[in-house]
């Protein structure tokens, strides 16, 4: 017999400490505030000082990043108030493309806009993330269809009291109770969910009516669950998954498209990287032009001053003329000054590289090299631009470009895509009807794996027999009255589709509109670059013949024409050169119109080995930034360094441990540079002759 009284007690005392328990726990192991002493409060509601300091203070993580570069040892910038000693890097444009992508696990841009959005910058990785994205990806679209195996174990002690009036000693029973499931399933590419799967049940009952006291019951069984309309079929369930929604839609087809459309745009990133470096180059090259260009005007003038200043010491000169010449000498001085370290700011497009002088040109260049900002060496393209007319075929231009443009294969991908996503709304809109079948054995007996003579020993051994077997065969059917959710993702996947297919056709006449500006923009730069030419010629002659009667006494030649002779001189040379510059711009403008630039700049994509320096835990190691963590057993680490001065820079890698990823190149002896005139010309030096000399 059970004492209800005694039962009742502790069931009254397990149920105080429960509550006393909980109380402690959701109050945070003290006392709320009005049961606290008086003296115990040291803040009023009003005082929030010091949460607030807490709370607002500025960190900084806790990170290591291993770095392949030390930034922080850089050398200062040139300027003109300490230009350095200049080594020139006579650098061609074949190696520049060579170091850009050898440094470039961040595909960098001439603008600089990797600080104001660092989520937005297309690297290297990122078609292998999102081939790998656990929520998204290939494998994580592949992963629906595993096998997957779940086994789960519960025991349970049952002791009640029934009110019956039978007997006085039947009045409560005692069981103990064991289940037990060892289940397999598997999604097949058609939807198909087949399922074997084991349930063994002990049960001990204190009933007298029970052959044994305790008894096993094992079950095995096969299940098999086929849709017939809504979600069957190879091609929607590679489409959509086994588990798609209305709208939400994760098969494989789908998976790859996004790798596809990630492809895609790492492939556009590489061409504008491409495009900046050999905007950037040449722009370098009309830098130094244009500063010898200003260079020989500056020396004509300085010469033109010394003779009007020897005339008016001699005493047969004239004030105004040495004013005058003086003048011009420093007017042109402060073009020199500007050509060789002027400012220039980035300005997107093809033609016209951005203004500025030599040093602001090459530290961008640099920039998109991956190369720090002074290395001790001044680089110096190495290669002349073209001056061939090209002829170009316009019909078989805009095939090309309407084929090999990556903004147009990127967007019919999305409408794939779309196409894709129509096609398994559609089977939304059928009623869900699964056809259905199980089969089973069952055993039962004493106990689960004995054998012997004796009827109903081992429950394992009378499944074995199979002389208890079972079978179900149906069918389950159900449809939402009316379909609205159905038809509503049809209606947007057909919306979305539409859409996408319009954008197509306006990218379509945006990039024949731009080959047939490239084009044009390309004839306009040839023939201004043959007319500066030839005005350059003119201008050559007119100065040697003005220069050659000035010098001989010539009373119509006064210094003003002579001056203006020589700026004439000057500007027109870097008139012409600029065109030039334009004109092989124009040409990378027409590659790129027309998808092929990457060809022209023998430049090729394709599935590397998995990079050595992805962050994982054996590289954390080797580069002694932590241990491997015990996920099971240990504490969260520190995450904040908290604060400290910020100006203060530790590289958590040696300065001079630089990985074989880098490209630095050694300089080249300096060729000098030949123009089209067949005149030699050397590219002036940095240091400049001193008025005084």
């Amino acid at each position: 017999m059970i004492n209800r009284q005694s039962m009742s007690l502790r069931f009254r005392r397990w149920a105080i400490r429960f509550l006393i328990g909980n109380i402690v726990l959701v109050s945070g192991c003290h006392l709320p505030r009005e049961l606290r002493p008086r003296e115990q409060i040291r803040f009023r509601d009003d005082d929030l000082n010091h949460y607030q300091l807490v709370a607002t203070q500025i960190e900084y993580p806790k990170v290591c990043v291993p770095g392949k570069l030390a930034v922080a040892d850089t050398l200062p910038p040139r300027t003109l108030l300490r230009p350095g000693d200049e080594e020139y890097w006579d650098l061609s444009l074949e190696e520049a493309f060579k170091i850009a992508l050898a440094n470039s696990a961040v595909l960098r841009d001439a603008g600089g806009r990797l600080l104001d959005a660092p989520a937005a910058a297309p690297t290297r990785f990122d078609p292998a993330i999102f081939d790998s994205d656990p929520r998204g990806g290939t494998e994580a679209a592949l992963s629906e269809f595993d096998a997957q195996l779940a086994l789960s174990m519960m025991w349970y002690k049952d002791d009640r009291v029934y009110n019956s009036a039978l007997t006085e000693s039947i009045s409560g029973t005692s069981a103990e109770r064991a289940l037990g499931q060892l289940e397999l399933s598997k999604t097949t590419a058609t939807g198909t969910k087949i399922y074997v799967r084991n349930i063994t049940d002990y049960v001990q009952f204190n009933s007298l009516f029970t052959r044994f006291p305790s008894a096993y019951n094992t079950i095995v069984e096969t299940e098999i669950r086929h849709p017939i309309l809504q979600g069957a079929g190879l091609a929607f369930n590679r489409i959509a998954g086994p588990n798609a929604a209305p709208g939400v839609y994760n098969g494989v087809v789908l998976a790859r498209i996004n790798t596809d459309v990630s492809l895609a745009d790492l492939e556009r990133a590489v061409i504008n990287l491409a495009r900046d470096v050999e905007q950037s180059y040449w722009a370098l090259y009309a830098g130094y032009r244009d500063l010898d260009a200003r260079v020989a005007a500056r020396n004509s003038a300085l010469q033109t001053w010394r003779s009007t200043r020897n005339r008016l010491e001699a005493g047969a000169g004239d004030v105004e003329e040495e004013s005058t010449a003086r003048e011009q000498y420093w007017l042109l001085q402060a073009q020199v000054d500007n050509a060789l370290s002027g400012s220039t700011t980035y300005t997107a497009g093809f033609l016209s590289p951005a203004p500025g002088g030599i040093l602001a040109r090459e530290a961008q260049l640099r920039q998109l090299l991956g190369l720090p900002p002074n290395d001790g060496r001044l680089i110096r393209p190495a290669d002349e631009p073209s001056t061939v007319l090209t002829v170009w075929d316009w019909d078989q231009c805009v095939r090309e470009a309407l084929t090999r443009r990556v903004e147009l294969r990127r967007q019919r991908w999305i409408i794939k895509r779309r196409e894709m996503e129509l096609i398994a709304s559609r089977n939304f809109l059928l009623p869900r009807l699964d056809g259905v079948a199980q089969y089973r054995w069952f055993g039962f007996g004493d106990d689960l794996f004995a054998k012997n003579d004796t009827p109903f020993s081992g429950a394992w051994d009378t499944l074995a027999d199979g002389n208890f077997q079972e079978w179900e065969l149906g069918f389950q059917y159900s449809v939402p009255v009316g379909k609205r959710l159905g038809h509503t993702g049809v209606r947007n996947a057909e919306l979305q589709l539409a859409r996408d297919r319009a954008i197509l056709r306006d990218q379509e006449s945006l990039v024949v509109y731009q080959l047939g500006d490239a084009l044009a923009q390309l004839d306009r730069t040839y023939q201004l670059s043959r007319a500066s030419y030839n005005r350059l010629e003119a201008a050559r002659k007119t100065l040697a013949e003005v220069q050659k009667k000035y010098d001989a006494g010539w009373g119509i030649v006064t210094l003003d024409r002579l001056l203006q002779a020589i700026q004439r001189v000057a500007e027109t040379e870097v008139d012409y050169y600029r065109y030039v510059v334009d004109y092989n711009l124009g040409i990378v403008n027409m590659y790129a119109s027309r998808g092929a630039l990457l060809d022209y700049s023998q430049v090729s994509l394709s599935e590397g080995p998995w990079p050595t320096d992805a962050y994982n835990d054996v590289d954390i190691h080797s580069a002694g930034c932590g241990r491997r963590f015990n996920y099971c057993l240990e504490q969260p680490c520190n995450v904040s360094a908290g604060a400290y001065d910020q100006h203060q820079y530790a590289s958590p890698i040696d300065s001079e441990d630089l990985t074989s990823e880098e490209v630095r190149p050694t300089p080249s002896p300096g060729p000098t540079t030949t123009t089209p005139d067949s005149t030699t010309i050397e590219t002036p030096a940095i240091r400049l002759p001193d008025v005084t000399e």
